[in-house]
């Protein structure tokens, strides 16, 4: 019996700097619709999507590997939280409270994806 390695979670050309900008621009849209004001701006996003990128390419196999899980199933949760608080159900606006919660957990599970790349001393924010 020979042990395969299963094959990589992540999509070809899939960068996971993108990745990390397309959530953030998630956590934009979401904090904007739970009425807070983003704590970054873009410019300082683009920086730390190029950091985590030369980051990850630096990462041994198999933090990347549980860096293209967590950012799938973020993205997964991510999206369909984002479109439930958009679709239209009865109500004129979406609701603040689960726009905020939404908010909290996808900055967690950034903080934590970030985390993962993140060796001693650098500078990934």
């Amino acid at each position: 019996m020979t042990h395969q390695s299963p094959p990589p979670l992540r999509q070809p050309g899939a960068d996971p700097g993108r990745q990390l900008a397309q959530l953030h621009e998630a956590l934009r849209l979401v904090d904007r619709i739970a009425g807070r004001e983003p704590e970054r701006d873009a410019d300082a996003l683009i920086d730390e999507a190029a950091l985590v990128s030369a980051a990850y390419d630096r990462a041994p196999p198999i933090v990347q590997r549980r860096f293209d899980a967590l950012a799938g199933e973020t993205a997964g949760w991510a999206a369909a939280g984002v479109e439930a608080l958009l679709a239209p159900a009865g109500r004129r606006a979406p609701p603040r409270a689960a726009a905020d919660r939404l908010a909290e957990r996808l900055d967690l599970a950034l903080s934590e994806m970030t985390g993962l790349l993140r060796p001693e001393g650098t500078a990934i924010p």
